[in-house]
């Protein structure tokens, strides 16, 4: 698990650590420029042509130490200079002047006559950056991104992206490598900021880790932590002890599929038993029976007739929540379709289901068209819309809600007290507590029909083997980009089937045993 951090958590990490701490702003911009450097030493050789473009506040100044740095070791550099100078930082001018003493080239970009570039190291901007790009800088950077070159390596955030959101701030510098400092910020997991910033690499440039709880403790609304997951967490994986049964590793309930058409209850309960789950039931229209045993004969089937649902609502009820009882988690809403009934069926099931409720599809459109039903939120329920959903939930824009994705999850998941898994490129999931999490795993390969459905029933089997609401939603979204991850390296990016993702689920968790 790492820790990721904004913006006003970052420069607050800095302060703590140089005011309160004691360590002078030098030493870490010191050891900053030898991260820069060294990732550049590792894939370009002395010799090569480097430009250093620099803007006025320290991260033009660690650009220009980095720049120093190599200029030593044989590389022949040239330090790009853009602002206003009576707003340069103390640390800037002073690596400007220790650059001009030794020699180095140091210029207004505007007086800058362009010649061969291997290397850039872009420290235009760091993690301040809140408004578009515009005018001298906007123009630097355009003759910056024209220019042919080899390798751009960013110092801290590639400039023009929002440290926070990964927004593109009207335009930004596509890097090789982000060299960043002390935490990884959330911009570069974030889209588009993550194509942005290329391969990142953590610099430990001497921060301790109570400037970040200090951070943290006084960052105000930003307090809120974020984190994501690496392959060192699949310890989180619930374990399978040897003296156990089917009962041992939880019950899964899929309220899913409409009249012939059953390939989302499929999906989802195929995920749940890749994922661990001891036994799964699918509760879906009668019409449904003959194909799900046959698709999936390791299932129960439970079945009803759509007219009870409204004719026979109290005998419907007690079935209902006999079926609820039984489970340790409830998937409501892959493929239920939008009939009449479904309006009925939703809150029902919402009121019956007493373990972890896993809300996705046509379960979130209903509430979208029903807003009233939010009342039958509790802490136990995981909604997991896309983009789509999301904005019918809460009457945004797609547009608006892309553009600070981890606030909107966030919010909702505050709002109403549950679990919110926001899925989009970058998939964001936050719980009523104030954790949130960005994913990191997964690619586009997995942008096709049914995923979804895949992630639901592995969520739903995580928490039948124990894990609470939270935990398993976020484990469930980094195990499922995995399995797309799997799946892409063996198969390219255009073929993959999310019936075959849910079976990858098996292998990706094979991987803890």
């Amino acid at each position: 698990m790492r820790s990721l951090v904004t913006g006003e958590q970052m420069k607050a990490i800095d302060r703590y650590t140089i005011e309160e701490i004691g360590i002078p702003s030098l030493v870490l911009q010191e050891r900053a420029a030898c991260c820069v450097a060294d990732e550049v030493r590792k894939r370009v050789q002395k010799g090569a042509f480097v430009w250093a473009a620099c803007g006025t506040g320290n991260n033009g100044a660690d650009a220009i130490a980095a720049a120093r740095m190599l200029f030593l070791d044989g590389y022949y550099v040239t330090v790009l200079l853009c602002g206003n100078r009576e707003r340069e930082t103390e640390e800037c001018r002073l690596q400007r002047s220790i650059a001009e003493k030794l020699g180095i080239p140091v210029t207004e970009w505007t007086d800058f006559i362009p010649g061969r570039c291997q290397v850039l190291i872009d420290g235009v901007f760091g993690v301040g950056l809140a408004r578009n790009v515009e005018g001298d800088y906007r123009r630097f950077l355009e003759m910056l991104k024209g220019q042919e070159k080899e390798l751009t390596v960013a110092v801290d955030m590639p400039s023009g992206i929002h440290s926070d959101t990964g927004r593109m701030m009207g335009i930004a510098l596509k890097a090789d490598v982000t060299v960043t400092f002390g935490w990884e910020k959330r911009g570069t997991v974030l889209y588009p900021g993550r194509d942005f910033a290329g391969t990142v690499v953590i610099g430990d440039i001497g921060f301790p880790q109570i400037s970040f709880q200090k951070a943290v403790e006084q960052s105000g609304e930003s307090k809120q932590t974020a984190f994501s997951y690496g392959p060192e967490d699949l310890n989180l994986i619930p374990k399978r002890p040897a003296y156990s049964n089917k009962g041992t590793f939880g019950h899964v309930l899929i309220v899913a599929g409409s009249v012939n058409m059953s390939g989302a209850a499929y999906l989802s309960a195929k995920a749940a038993y890749r994922c661990g789950a001891g036994l799964v039931k699918i509760l879906t229209p009668e019409a449904n029976r003959q194909i799900l045993q046959s698709q999936i004969p390791e299932a129960i089937i439970s079945t009803y007739e759509i007219e009870a649902v409204e004719e026979e609502p109290e005998r419907f009820g007690r079935f209902l929540e006999e079926q609820c009882v039984w489970a340790d988690a409830v998937v409501l809403g892959p493929g239920l379709g939008t009939e009449p009934y479904v309006r009925n069926l939703v809150p029902a099931v919402l009121s019956a289901a007493c373990s972890a409720i896993i809300l996705d599809a046509d379960g979130l459109n209903t509430i979208a068209a029903n807003p009233e039903m939010t009342r039958f939120y509790t802490d136990s329920v995981i909604i997991t819309p896309h983009m789509g959903e999301m904005a019918r939930l809460t009457g945004q824009t797609i547009k608006d809600l892309q553009e600070n994705i981890a606030e909107a999850a966030s919010g909702y998941a505050r709002r109403y007290g549950i679990t919110c898994v926001l899925k989009d490129a970058a998939t964001a999931a936050a719980d009523r507590e104030g954790r949130l999490f960005l994913n990191t795993s997964g690619n586009s390969a997995m942008a096709k029909a049914g995923s979804g459905d895949v992630l639901t029933g592995a969520i739903a089997a995580l928490c039948a083997q124990g894990m609470e609401p939270a935990e398993g939603a976020f484990l469930g979204v980094y195990l499922h980009g995995l399995a797309g991850d799997l799946l892409r390296r063996e198969g390219g990016a255009y073929g993959l089937l999310a019936g075959e993702l849910a079976d990858a689920l098996g292998r990706v968790m094979r991987q803890e045993e």
